[in-house]
């Protein structure tokens, strides 16, 4: 009798991890951009534009390098986000380089400046170096836990930045912009990540006592006095924020973002509606008395009034070009939304899509951000670590509420904010900010998604087989 004696180890089941997807995905990407390229060229000059082949080789060395730094540093991640961003950072370039063809906006710098300086160009160098941010994030954080450890380190940097404008002059009336010699810089774009750092690390620690409810009204859970501290000190610093800068953007995001973490981390209903209630009371108090403030409630509420013309046609001339688009839009090139002025390729850059892309084209960019969130949404879900699940929600949601914030506001539906269209306006600060936002998600979600190492072997793995002669 001979015996034979084979040793087997159970492993960890080896998981996909989709990065021949992502790669395709790019590829999809950058060809619907290069494409939109060459058809504004061909729409308003007849002819193939001469930078196509410069900006064809930047966007993809640009998802290359990523996509590359994604492979061998999150070889785990989610397949999407990068894609997504990619796509709509490259319509973005499209959208700015074909306002800059503009006769009129052309006309309006040289009579303002004196000359004109085309966006396009600074656009793409601040998308190489927020995808340089990104490559830093995802080589240098190798695990995002450790930006628990600088909870009360973030509270502080947040506010600074957040203060900082409060000491330079305003620009078109809010105080949002930190200028430095030729540079301009938004701080409120980096202190949203900032703020989330904090939120998440100070709610994973605090829930437990913030979910406890002492008493029930009218079937809300209401709150200990003691833990209403908090919201009550975020509302203040918020309208803080609101009364000296002027900025209603930010301070939407700011109080928003809170809320939201603060309901996820506690699933007291109540916190919502509190939360709703005073930002509600504090919108209408800073309106009664801030005039600049008040002048974009007038605005939304009357856009075509002889008073709002008076001051400002931006609003008016952006609900016509969402008219004149109607459903399939009038094409590439071919709209007039560069009547809206300065702020063109800011936040009303969406005027554009809305006009020459048509009801379909913008409901294909708000489908494209609602992916991007959706995708950090189930990066929270699948995240091991209260911390991870926190940040993915926060950043999802600050992402999701600039969103709202600049699409309501341009569209009609809330007032007019002054915060910039993610990835897709012109902007240095914001384009640097959200690649660093997606480089974070992206990390959540390699560690979320990575496989569990091997268990060690055990006696019970090993099998003995007898043979018999």
């Amino acid at each position: 009798m001979s015996v034979v004696t084979n040793t087997t180890t159970i492993g960890a089941i080896d998981a996909p991890s989709r990065r021949n997807t992502e790669l395709m995905m790019m590829v999809f990407a950058i060809a619907i951009s290069v494409f939109a390229y060459a058809n504004v060229g061909l729409a308003m000059d007849g002819k193939l534009p001469s930078g196509m082949f410069g900006y064809g080789l930047g966007l993809v060395l640009l998802g290359g390098v990523a996509h590359l730094v994604v492979r061998k540093f999150a070889p785990y991640a989610d397949p999407l986000l990068l894609p997504l961003a990619t796509l709509l950072n490259g319509l973005g370039l499209v959208l700015i380089w074909r306002l800059d063809q503009s006769p009129r906006l052309i006309a309006r710098a040289e009579s303002q400046w004196g000359k004109f300086s085309p966006d396009a160009p600074k656009q793409l160098m601040y998308s190489a170096v927020g995808v340089a941010l990104l490559v830093a994030v995802l080589i240098i954080l190798k695990d995002h836990r450790i930006l628990q450890r600088y909870t009360y380190i973030s509270m502080v940097v947040a506010l600074v930045l957040l203060v900082l404008p409060m000491f330079f002059p305003a620009v078109n009336g809010a105080k949002i912009w930190i200028s430095l010699g030729p540079f301009s810089i938004q701080p409120g774009e980096f202190a949203k990540i900032i703020i989330a750092i904090f939120f998440s690390g100070y709610l994973m620690v605090k829930r437990d006592a913030l979910a406890l409810a002492s008493r029930r009204f009218m079937g809300l859970y209401l709150p200990r006095g003691r833990d209403l501290g908090p919201i009550l000190v975020i509302w203040a610093l918020s309208i803080l924020i609101l009364v000296f800068e002027t900025d209603l953007g930010t301070s939407l995001l700011f109080f928003g973002l809170f809320v939201i973490m603060l309901y996820v981390a506690t699933e007291r209903t109540s916190w919502i509606v509190f939360g709703l209630l005073m930002s509600a009371g504090g919108a209408v108090g800073v309106a009664t008395f801030e005039p600049h403030v008040q002048q974009r409630v007038d605005a939304w509420l009357d856009p075509f009034s002889k008073k709002t013309m008076e001051h400002s046609d931006q609003i008016a001339q952006a609900l016509m070009s969402f008219g004149a688009g109607g459903t399939l839009g009038t094409g590439w090139g071919q709209g007039n939304s560069d009547l809206i002025g300065f702020a063109a390729n800011a936040d009303f850059i969406l005027s554009t899509v809305g006009e020459e892309l048509g009801l379909a084209g913008m409901m294909a960019v708000l489908i494209v951000y609602g992916l991007i969130v959706e995708r950090g949404v189930r990066t929270a879900l699948a995240a091991r670590d209260p911390f991870g699940k926190l940040l993915a929600i926060g950043l999802s949601g600050a992402f999701a509420i600039q969103v709202f914030v600049v699409a309501g506001g341009v569209m009609g539906l809330i007032p007019l904010t002054g915060m910039t269209m993610p990835f897709l306006a012109a902007g240095g600060s914001s384009v640097i900010a959200n690649w660093a936002l997606i480089g974070i998600l992206i990390r959540i979600s390699d560690t979320a998604r990575r496989p569990a190492p091997a268990p060690a072997p055990s006696s019970d793995a090993e099998m003995t087989q007898v043979v018999r002669p």
